[in-house]
């Protein structure tokens, strides 16, 4: 079969986990004997006149990599302007790469099968391309903006990426989530029939987490969080809990590994639970530093609000690390309590500290949870699985009917005063 992803990250270009996880889809399904094209972005800043479509194959994917256009749109200030020049670029590399289409709309030199989507920022090229091939349009919801704000959408912006949501749920003839949760969500807010929705997971390559067992050499524990530095990722419920722990567990640290907006936030929460000098804000980490990260903690901690699915903890399963996580989402499917791991429900603090508390107190046990982990791994999260399941949604989709398009509806409420680091 012959697959369009589009998406907009793609190795080099890697914002979150979305990015890895097209990155191994494809490159699955590719090793499966499927025909699989990849259309997604150059890095920032890069020359849209001179160099504006790069065409190359890497482990058996073809990869149409497209300059921003224009570039001097910013993400950050003017998101929805930046992913609709975004959108066309993609668009116009389309229909010039892969149709091969002159001024009249003759040519043609590789028509996909099926589109295959990931999240809102494609919407316009991915239903654009589909409806030019006159293929079916498949979409992976990675995550909602109503998700991310505890159910509401009342801000502009929010209300903007909602009904793009919403536009590409409608148009999509197959869905695909990454959890239970998720296809809930997505049948709640958009309508989609859930017995619709294909559940799968997120998968692993083992063997880039090489696995350790815990070493236990006598001094202070080391907690860790990896993971972008969001209101969403609860790293201030941690950072709440930590005095808590340490109470119990004198000399406890906390690495906290990553980025994002809420860093300073977060920093000023450490100041005011009075454990600065217990955490250390490592900021982004290659791969190889996470793994000695991942093999060095006593237990990696994700205390998510919201989580589709939490890659993460695949992760850390994989190197030995011993989970605590949130029930949010996606985690409490990844995570079997108490066979791999222990977990708390979002925001409860008390809880966050007594899962810390019990898997420090038993490292024993703890360490015997983390081989459990990991042994799940291989059984259920392996990408060649992940792959021919997708490839089973493209083949129904091409079955399906389009259905036509109604109206988003949008659960708006005045916000009400939060913490300041909340988004």
């Amino acid at each position: 079969m012959r697959v369009l992803f589009v998406s907009w990250e793609y190795p080099p270009v890697v914002v979150g986990g979305l990015g890895r996880h097209v990155h191994h889809l494809a490159t699955a399904m590719a090793a499966a004997g499927h025909d699989v094209t990849v259309l997604t972005r150059r890095p920032s800043g890069t020359d849209a006149v001179t160099h504006p479509t790069t065409d190359t194959v890497v482990d058996g994917v073809r990869i149409l990599a497209v300059a921003e256009d224009p570039p001097e749109f910013d993400f950050a200030q003017d998101m929805m302007t930046w992913t609709l020049a975004m959108g066309h670029a993609f668009v116009r590399a389309g229909v010039r790469v892969l149709a091969g289409m002159d001024a009249n709309g003759s040519g043609g030199q590789w028509i996909p099968d099926v589109v295959h989507a990931h999240d809102w920022l494609v919407a316009h090229p991915a239903i654009a391309l589909a409806e030019l091939f006159d293929v079916p349009l498949v979409s992976t919801i990675h995550a909602t903006e109503a998700g991310r704000h505890s159910g509401w959408v009342s801000g502009r912006i929010n209300r903007q990426v909602h009904s793009v949501e919403w536009w590409l749920v409608s148009e999509s003839d197959a869905l695909i989530t990454c959890s239970a949760s998720m296809r809930d969500e997505v049948h709640r807010l958009f309508g989609y029939e859930a017995a619709d929705i294909s559940v799968i997971h997120n998968g692993i390559d083992i063997r880039t987490w090489p696995f350790a067992e815990r070493s236990h050499p006598g001094g202070p524990p080391e907690l860790l969080f990896a993971g972008r530095l969001e209101y969403e990722k609860g790293v201030q419920d941690l950072l709440a809990a930590l005095p808590r722990i340490r109470r119990s567990h004198p000399g406890t640290t906390l690495t906290v590994a990553g980025e994002g907006t809420q860093r300073d936030w977060l920093m000023e929460q450490a100041r005011k639970h009075r454990v600065t000098r217990s955490v250390n804000f490592v900021g982004a980490v290659d791969h190889d530093q996470l793994v000695t990260l991942m093999h060095r903690c006593d237990a990696i901690v994700l205390p998510s609000r919201y989580e589709p699915f939490g890659i993460v903890a695949l992760e850390a399963a994989a190197t030995g690390a011993p989970l605590i996580v949130s029930t949010a989402g996606g985690l409490g499917e990844a995570v079997q309590e108490p066979d791999t791991g222990l977990s708390f429900a979002p925001a409860d603090v008390a809880g966050l500290a007594t899962a810390v508390r019990a898997t420090l107190s038993d490292p024993g046990a703890a360490a015997q949870r983390a081989r459990r982990a990991r042994a799940r791994l291989t059984a259920e999260f392996s990408w060649a699985e992940v792959a021919e399941r997708t490839a089973s949604v493209h083949l129904a989709a091409k079955r399906r009917v389009r259905h036509p398009v109604g109206r988003p509806d949008i659960p708006v409420r005045p916000l009400p005063e939060r913490d300041p680091g909340q988004p």
